[in-house]
């Protein structure tokens, strides 16, 4: 996937998830929900970590196998996309000025 075609999904959910949970709600509100909405997404990564590295419950791990890191890992940088759209971040610039502060600080390492 294109990562114009990402943004193109993100725009898409947005609407959508506007249209179907967050009828009435304001940007405050909207931006809170996604707040949280990542906080939950981010819980259940750590989760699949822990089973992953076989810290976890038996339970859990019987659960857990390379599709569902996978899933978690993609739930948190989409939720993490609507979160920085509905906050106004032009990601492509943030993620275009933060890689080269990091190649900055890694020149020559």
């Amino acid at each position: 996937m294109e990562f114009k075609e990402l943004l193109q999904f993100i725009e898409k959910q947005d609407g959508k998830l506007a249209r179907s949970y967050e009828k009435g709600h304001d940007k405050e509100k909207r931006v809170l929900a996604r707040a949280v909405k990542l906080a939950e997404e981010a819980g259940e990564l750590c989760s699949e970590v822990l089973s992953y590295n076989k810290n976890q419950s038996q339970e859990k791990m019987d659960k857990h196998d390379a599709e569902s890191l996978a899933d978690e890992v993609a739930d948190v940088l989409i939720t993490t996309l609507l979160l920085a759209k509905n906050m106004d971040v032009d990601i492509q610039g943030a993620l275009k000025n933060k890689i080269e502060k990091i190649n900055e600080k890694f020149e020559g390492i």
